[in-house]
């Protein structure tokens, strides 16, 4: 047989062997796109805190990765308004979550935020004060969770009476993930 033959056949063979790898490759990196996309769950978290003159509310949207059904960890984003007589702030920022389930009916949580507050005292006989900072806040959380839904409390282990946009370190959420 030729030498041109050989090579040419050698080409044809590697090239097979190529596609078919390619091909393999292809299908299993859809393949652990879609397991990836099946552990992955929607949803978020509302907030509200109301008291005498006051009002703290909160929109949490976020996404989770389930590990398995003890574990899950996911990113989120949030806005906030509060106001209290005549003290406003808004807020807007990120959130790295993590959750654990001892048992199906229980969720503790973490959740690491870092958020813009913008803050306004408007005053009557004098000039409005504005101040803007950027505030983390750890909390820790504690729910009950039933089908989707969980609700509980989380506690700002870094809260700061002066800085946070919440009237308390201690506040109600209603979380829900499909």
């Amino acid at each position: 047989m030729p030498k041109k033959a050989v090579f040419l056949i050698a080409l044809i063979i590697v090239s097979g062997l190529q596609t078919m790898n390619s091909q393999t490759t292809e299908n299993s990196i859809s393949d652990n796109n879609s397991l990836f996309w099946s552990q992955v769950r929607f949803g978020g978290s509302l907030g509200l805190s109301v008291g005498s003159d006051y009002i703290s509310v909160e929109i949490a949207p976020s996404a989770l990765y389930d590990f398995n059904k003890t574990f899950s960890a996911g990113v989120g984003i949030n806005a906030a308004y509060g106001k209290v007589d005549n003290f406003k702030a808004t807020s807007v920022g990120g959130s790295l979550i993590g959750i654990v389930r001892p048992i199906s009916s229980i969720q503790i949580s973490t959740e690491l935020q870092e958020s813009y507050i913008n803050r306004k005292i408007e005053y009557i006989d004098a000039n409005d004060v504005t101040t803007k900072d950027w505030v983390p806040a750890l909390f820790l959380g504690l729910g009950y969770t039933t089908g989707p839904f969980t609700a509980g409390l989380k506690y700002d282990v870094l809260y700061d009476d002066d800085k946070s946009i919440n009237n308390s370190a201690l506040l109600p959420f209603v979380s829900i993930y499909f």
